[in-house]
């Protein structure tokens, strides 16, 4: 089975994507995140500890990154797949944020998936083939009230992914992005029933995508049909942007 990295593989679109991967068979998924939450000690249980792992690290401690990245592959072998999902989604006008807020959240949604894609990438390199995914969003080309800083960076990811995949394409490794609408996680759940029936109904499919519509998107690409499919970003929006 192919070892794939899963970043905030705790909760929401990750914890799916982790779930999915686990669940498939094809995969030795290794879940990342601060802590294990309820929900993906449950999956755990589920998929048997031979196909799900939990490795607690904070990718804001950028120095520690090569040093862990060696851990896993002494543990685990080539790594084939990297999910790049985890972040944060502060909101607040850009006006009223406190510079360290933005400073976090560039921090732990720009650097840190970069810095850690850098080390996983060697590897990759090494092994000539390998599968990385940056989870973007729409708000990065749609805009949204109060959401400045997390748009520039999901934009960041946007840009990283193109360049990137024309680097380590001769390599062997694609590099994509995909960009969810408003699903059902802990930065959308703020808004109130109201809200989530305005923005469904500007879909085109008059709904809001799920958390397992990302992870099937991840799935794909990490597969066979995503072989020759690099340095895109695709849209999980139930038609939010058409």
């Amino acid at each position: 089975m192919r070892n794939v990295l899963v970043t905030g593989g705790s909760r929401g679109i990750g914890l799916a994507v982790a779930n999915r991967l686990a669940s498939s068979g094809d995969y030795n998924v290794v879940a990342i995140a601060r802590s294990e939450s309820n929900g993906l000690a449950r999956v755990i249980s589920d998929a048997g500890p031979d196909r799900l792992h939990f490795r607690a690290f904070d990718l804001a401690q950028i120095d520690r990154i090569p040093a862990f990245v060696k851990e896993l592959r002494d543990a685990f072998g080539a790594i084939y797949g990297l999910i790049n999902n985890a972040g944060i989604g502060t909101e607040g006008l850009l006006s009223n944020m406190h510079n360290s807020e933005i400073e976090a959240l560039i921090r732990l949604n720009v650097l840190s998936p970069i810095v850690l894609t850098k080390y996983v990438a060697r590897h990759m390199m090494a092994e000539g083939a390998g599968r990385i995914v940056n989870i973007s969003s729409i708000i990065a080309s749609t805009g949204y009230h109060g959401l400045s800083v997390y748009a520039a960076s999901k934009a960041a990811a946007a840009g990283f992914t193109r360049s990137l995949a024309r680097e380590v394409g001769k390599l062997g490794i694609t590099v994509n992005a995909i960009a969810p609408g408003f699903v059902d996680t802990e930065l959308t759940r703020s808004l109130d029933d109201e809200g989530r029936r305005r923005i469904a109904g500007r879909s085109a499919l008059r709904r809001l995508p799920e958390v397992d519509d990302v992870a099937s998107m991840v799935e794909y690409l990490l597969g066979e049909g995503g072989r020759n499919i690099t340095g895109t970003l695709l849209t999980v929006d139930a038609g939010n942007t058409a």
